[in-house]
């Protein structure tokens, strides 16, 4: 069996389905998407949180928003000024050119919209992927430093290999289908939370013995 359709069944079959990604829109998936860079979900569920409670959770509430102001509401999330120019950028691409609606965008070229997220200031192929996946329903695998770690781990990839290539492996050896495109990277979260750490618990893992 391929080493990529193994990996998916037994982590599949150790975690069950993860239910990954969070969020109540298309449009708080995209900013949580954002949020998240260099930090872990439960700050990010605080600054979403903080911007529910201000009311401020929409393209119109951000794009009309000082960027200063944005910043101390996401603050939970850290590195906010950084993240808070970020989430500007993408509002107003969003608003530019798509008038404000996730909709509109959904219904872009892949490939177009792919492209276009990637010269989004502070978007990289990461986020851009896992706005297009978790957000808008597009099969497109996301890479993260979970999959990258547990596949080098196990010989499958070099660790220094290219975003692309890695992405080209899934790509190439999976059927393109969002549903598990979504439940694999969330399963390779999980792993990487639970044994595939910077320091790897061995013991136990879905994976040992691979």
């Amino acid at each position: 069996m391929n080493k990529i359709i193994e990996i998916y069944h037994k982590l599949y079959h150790a975690f069950g389905p993860q239910h990954w990604w969070p969020g109540d829109s298309p449009f708080e998936i995209a900013v949580g998407a954002i949020l998240t860079q260099n930090t872990n979900w439960a700050n990010v569920e605080k600054a979403i949180a903080s911007l529910k409670n201000k009311r401020a959770l929409s393209a119109k509430g951000i794009h009309e928003m000082k960027t200063e102001k944005l910043a101390l509401f996401i603050r939970p999330a850290g590195y906010f000024n950084v993240k808070a120019r970020r989430l500007k950028a993408f509002i107003h691409f969003l608003t530019n050119d798509y008038h404000g609606s996730m909709g509109r965008m959904k219904n872009e070229k892949l490939d177009t919209l792919r492209t276009k997220l990637l010269n989004v200031h502070g978007i990289g192929p990461e986020t851009a992927d896992s706005i297009l996946l978790y957000a808008l329903d597009n099969p497109i695998f996301v890479i993260d430093a979970y999959t990258k770690r547990a596949l080098s781990r196990h010989s499958v990839i070099n660790h220094d290999e290219s975003y692309e290539r890695i992405q080209d492996l899934f790509h190439e050896t999976l059927k393109r289908d969002t549903e598990l495109f979504n439940e694999y990277h969330a399963l390779f979260v999980r792993l990487g939370k639970t044994y595939c750490r910077k320091k790897p618990l061995c013991d136990g893992c879905p994976l040992e013995g691979m």
